[in-house]
Formats: C-alpha cells, structure tokens, sequence
C-alpha cells in the first residue's frame, strides 16, 4: 500500500506514499502523502482551521485557538495521560503550505508541515504532512508509542486516511456501532 515519495512531478498513484528516512533533530519523525480528490483551497481551509483536526486525528482531543498564529491542543498520551501542546504557525503560503512548532510551554517538542499541491494529472490533490517530535521518556517512549501504534509514522498515515475520508465524502467510516441508531428489527 505505501510506496516512496516520488522526487519530482510524476506523482504516483493516488496510493499513500511515505518516506521514513527524513532526517532531523528529533527521535521520532515520517512525511507521508495521499491523494484526495478535491480543490487544493477547500483541503487547505478546512486544515488551517485549527479546531477542525480533531474531527479527522482520532488522539487529538480539542484544539483551542489562541490567536492567528498560535493554537493550544490537547493529545491523548499513552497510559491514558493527556498531552498539553502550544502550537505556533512558523510559516504560512495561503492555499499551499503550514508550517508549525512546538513552543516552550509544550509538554512535547514537536514540530511538522502540511503541503497542498494540485495533481499534476489534473484531478484533486496531493497532501503531505510531515510530522516530528521527541517523544515523552526518550527511548522508552519511542518503544510505547511504537507498540500503541502512536508513533508518527503510524499516526500520519492514520490521520491522512481519515482526512481523505472525511473530506470525499463527509464521514469517516467506523467499524463501531452508532449508539443512536436502533436496529430495524427491534421495531416489528
């Protein structure tokens, strides 16, 4: 299913693409892309509207829009412990490009990017995200995020997936039960 990113124009399929060999500063870092058919500038409104993430990234629990810039989220940690984030814009192209960075006040150091580029075969979009952070513990915690599947790599794919969902067709299919929905034959 995942195959690497391409290094120039010919975008691959609309498969997801990702590269774990991104080097950095951090422990913990993966780029990841998919293809969503849909305008480049609607992919990229619904994003930049920060409280609109945890509609599509299932471990974030809210995010609280602080100002134009900076944004404080709340993170469901391993062991059932919330991570308190503050997040700050570093750079910003409108309908193409965020940029974003941990601030001091974060419990974790985490910094990453999404890119919008319009399909160069002409149909919907190609998103990308670039997530990297140090995750709380050092190794032990690279080790737990690994084994709960929280870890960047995992996570970016997930979190595209659900967005390409959601974004497609407006929902994000479940296997669970809606608790809402009666089952017809309780009614005859």
């Amino acid at each position: 299913m995942s195959e690497p990113l391409s290094t120039h124009a010919d975008v691959q399929s609309p498969a997801f693409t990702d590269d774990d060999r991104v080097e950095g500063a951090y422990d913990a870092t993966s780029v990841r892309a998919v293809m969503i058919n849909r305008p480049r500038d609607a992919l990229y409104a619904y994003w930049r509207n920060f409280a609109n993430l945890p509609s599509f990234m299932e471990n974030v629990k809210s995010v609280e829009i602080l100002d134009e810039k900076r944004s404080s989220w709340t993170v469901a940690g391993p062991a059932g412990v919330d991570i308190e984030l503050v997040s700050e814009i570093t750079e910003e192209r409108p309908g193409e490009y965020i940029a974003w960075r941990s601030t001091e006040e974060s419990d974790v150091d985490h910094e990453g990017w999404v890119e919008f580029r319009d399909n160069p075969f002409g149909r919907g979009t190609e998103v990308r995200v670039l997530i990297s952070y140090d995750p709380p513990a050092g190794a032990v915690g690279k080790l737990v995020a690994k084994v709960l599947q929280r870890e960047p790599r995992v996570q970016a794919r997930r979190e595209l997936r659900r967005f390409k969902q959601l974004m497609e067709t407006g929902e994000i299919p479940t296997s669970k039960a809606p608790d809402a929905a009666p089952r017809a034959d309780r009614h005859f």
